[in-house]
This record gives C-alpha cells, sequence and structure tokens, in this order.
C-alpha cells in the first residue's frame, strides 16, 4: 500500500518527465491511495493549465474524465481527509526543525499520518527528505 502525491498523479494523467517511471511504478502496487487533497490539487493544477493556456478546454476535460475513471481502477483507492489533518500538519511542522516542506507538501504528509500509510510515490525531492525524516518510506520513479 502506498500513498500517491499530487507530483506522480499528474504524471499518470498528463505525459511529463518521469510519467512511464510513475507508471511503472504505480503497477508493482497491490493499491494506490489517492487523497482528497491530492485529487483537489490535480484538479486545481489542470484547470491553471487551461487558465494559463497551456492545456486547451478539450484536455482538461480529458485528463479530469481520466482523474474521474481512477475511482473505478486498480489499484487505486480514493480516501477522503477530515479537518484533524491541519493539526498533524502543524504538529509535523513544529517538530521538523531544520527540514522545510512547503504547506501543500506538509497537508500530504500529515494525510498519510491521518491515513495510517508508511509509503510514499513522490517525483519531489524535498518532500521525500521530509517523509524520510518522519520515518515514511520513499519511492521515487525516475525516468531512463
Amino acid at each position: 500500500m502506498i500513498y500517491l502525491d499530487t507530483s506522480c498523479l499528474l504524471k499518470l494523467l498528463v505525459t511529463e518527465p518521469d510519467s512511464d517511471a510513475v507508471r511503472e511504478a504505480v503497477a508493482r502496487e497491490n493499491l494506490v491511495v489517492v487523497s482528497s487533497l491530492a485529487e483537489l490539487e490535480a484538479e486545481v493544477q489542470l484547470n491553471a493549465g487551461y487558465l494559463g493556456g497551456e492545456l486547451r478546454a478539450s484536455q482538461r476535460r480529458q485528463y479530469l474524465a481520466r482523474l474521474g475513471a481512477f475511482r473505478n481502477l486498480d489499484p487505486f483507492q480514493f480516501r477522503t481527509l477530515g479537518g484533524s489533518v491541519f493539526q498533524t500538519a502543524l504538529r509535523q511542522h513544529r517538530r521538523a526543525g531544520e527540514i522545510h516542506c512547503r504547506s501543500l507538501d506538509r497537508l500530504h504528509l500529515a494525510a498519510m499520518e491521518e491515513l495510517r500509510l508508511k509509503r510514499l510515490l513522490t517525483t519531489d525531492a524535498s518532500q521525500a527528505i521530509a517523509a524520510r525524516a518522519l520515518a515514511f518510506d520513499v519511492v521515487q520513479p525516475r525516468g531512463k
């Protein structure tokens, strides 16, 4: 079981560098958890791409439809988060010491804790460092 952060979720939707490596990593997993936070962040990023002129409306609709289809595909499992995720993130932040972690990345790590998950799939190097500091196992797929 592994938590899929938004950097990897977007690589499954939009062809980007490391997309193939992310697909291969997902294929090796029995269960891939997508939080409501990752789903929201992915939708926001796709909308930003459209509003910024990087995506056509039809592309955005296609990517959103693909995201929705993941709900019915193995190995994905979508899970909602409660409001306590913010207090968990704040506690993690206060204990982090010298390890910097951006707010959304910290919220993903708090989501992992709230969902009782110990493995993270990410392409974000700084998030990986913060996750390891919390004793999470990190899988960082990289293209060849």
